[in-house]
């Protein structure tokens, strides 16, 4: 390993003093955190072209905010965060760059990787997705558009898509299948016409199991009702194998690749996102990108003091690894977000669910935590009862909207209803509530969340919101010491299923355990 990133030491003076103020703050009430620090609502804050996070429900003070800073330099954070940009292969078990940055940068950026710029190709596959996408937004032929992916071909523009409904009105309907539950596919088509559908078969390698064996049902569906040549009409693809598409029946010039120092989860601001710029047009889509930009510049840019993902990636650390928190919850109040919970799952749990050094020795601390969430209201009515009264504590992001997401009559009205809600839930996890003679009615209070608004749910700040959490998420990897960027803990089960496969289509049975036999022979070819 050549050690592009510094290690932070989890057995230093500066851990061992965080460890002693978390035990300090574990018996403090955020009540009385406030009441001692009276500007606390103010100092705790930060604000970036419309986007604004506040942390001061979050259970730590000025001392321990000090030493998670003090922590972060220790490790030589600005220097991770230098070794990022420039390109260098952080992401070393694989011997690659991470730049997802380069593919929604500006044509003056000057992203480099291994010693090439990038930016010319960026921007001309850019222009080639945008103006296919325009093209298909205008073909009044084309009523619905369907994007064939799994992972980071699928979550990053199905939750885009979905958060940014409001923009995508003229554009045609969309539709996303993952699964290769043949329901998945089947429930979508039902809704289409083969003549007017057009089919985006995303697939890096365009071998992925579950994406080609749900491409090969959908040419077969369209082949069935219009012929086979009309598979080069009806399809296009998003891989960096592009013979392999073309030897599918797609034309060569309806063939977008990207880079290997992309990762997939980190790949909807390029060809991965041309489902994305199908919905919401060329403009939108470059907005998208320009507010993503704007967080990667502030990134780059701003002392650590001050910079959102910094300070979003220290309060998870504080929260997993010295609070004791195992959990962490996304609650967006717009219903238009009801993917973004899903979608950080994959973007934060792939990449930090790590048990290995990037020295390779086993970790000694905890890493990722387990993230889950729902949109309010609904989650009000489901899961917050734990929340706020469960035996375990589980840190909490809300996020909401200024602007209303609805022009409907009576919408503004609802909005706010909506946001009353959104705030009300911050302030009752953190006060709580006693009643001496109904202990089923007291609330401890003290539960932990970071509060989030954007000023409108647009391309512009949802490619802000996104950026941030995958900034985030690499200061988290950097200082629990893993390496964010690869998968290896997907690839044992693809393998054992192809196994499975081969072994039901007569190939030698290999060594299973008792309970596996058992469930090939129940569920196997009779």
């Amino acid at each position: 390993m050549m050690g592009y990133l510094p290690q932070a030491d989890w057995e230093g003076p500066v851990a061992q003093s965080l460890r002693a103020h978390a035990e300090r703050l574990k018996s403090e009430h955020l009540n009385d955190l406030f009441a001692r620090h009276p500007n606390r609502a103010t100092d705790m804050v930060l604000e970036l072209e419309g986007l604004r996070v506040d942390w001061s429900k979050q259970r730590l003070d000025a001392q321990a905010w000090h030493d998670l800073m003090a922590f972060a330099k220790a490790a030589r954070l600005s220097d991770s965060i230098d070794a990022l940009f420039q390109g260098l292969p952080i992401n070393e078990t694989e011997n690659r760059a991470v730049m997802h940055m380069a593919l929604r940068a500006a044509p003056d950026d000057g992203y480099v990787v291994n010693d090439e710029p990038v930016m010319p190709q960026v921007l001309h596959i850019r222009q080639r997705v945008l103006a296919f996408a325009e093209n298909v937004r205008q073909n009044d032929a084309i009523s619905d558009v369907v994007n064939i992916g799994i992972g980071g071909s699928d979550l990053g523009p199905l939750m885009v898509t979905r958060a940014l409904r409001k923009s995508a009105k003229e554009g045609p309907r969309m539709h996303f299948i993952s699964n290769v539950d043949p329901g998945h596919l089947e429930s979508v088509l039902s809704t289409c016409q083969p003549k007017s559908t057009l089919f985006i078969v995303v697939s890096k390698t365009f071998t992925t199991q579950e994406t080609m064996a749900n491409a090969q049902q959908a040419k077969a569906w369209l082949m069935s009702s219009i012929g086979e040549s009309a598979v080069a009409a009806h399809f296009a693809a998003v891989s960096s194998a592009p013979a392999k598409a073309v030897e599918f029946g797609i034309q060569s010039d309806r063939v977008f690749g990207f880079e290997n120092w992309v990762g997939g989860r980190y790949s909807m601001w390029g060809p991965v996102g041309l489902a994305i710029a199908c919905a919401i047009g060329a403009k939108g889509f470059e907005q998208f990108l320009a507010g993503a930009r704007c967080m990667d510049q502030h990134f780059k840019t701003t002392p650590l003091e001050s910079n959102m993902p910094v300070v979003m990636g220290l309060l998870g650390i504080w929260n997993r690894n010295f609070m004791g928190f195992s959990t962490h919850v996304v609650l967006p109040y717009a219903q238009d977000l009801e993917r973004f919970a899903a979608y950080l799952q994959q973007a934060d749990m792939e990449s930090n669910g790590k048990r290995t050094q990037r020295d390779g020795r086993v970790v000694k601390h905890a890493t990722g935590p387990v993230l889950w969430g729902e949109p309010g209201t609904n989650g009000q009515h489901a899961f917050y009862q734990l929340l706020h009264q469960g035996t375990d504590i589980h840190p909490v992001d809300i996020i909401a909207v200024r602007k209303p997401m609805s022009d409907m009559e009576g919408a503004k009205e609802s909005h706010q209803k909506l946001l009353a809600n959104a705030i009300a839930q911050a302030e009752a996890l953190m006060k709580g509530k006693s009643e001496a003679d109904s202990p089923h009615r007291t609330f401890p209070g003290n539960r932990p969340s970071t509060f989030m608004a954007l000023e409108a749910l647009d391309p512009y700040h949802l490619g802000m919101l996104v950026s941030l959490h995958e900034h985030r998420i690499f200061v988290q990897g950097v200082l629990w010491n893993i390496f964010s960027f690869d998968q290896w803990g997907v690839e044992l089960g693809k393998v054992l299923a192809g196994q499975i496969l081969a072994e039901w289509s007569g190939a030698e049975a290999g060594d299973h355990d008792a309970s596996t036999v058992a469930w090939l022979n129940w569920f196997g070819p009779k």
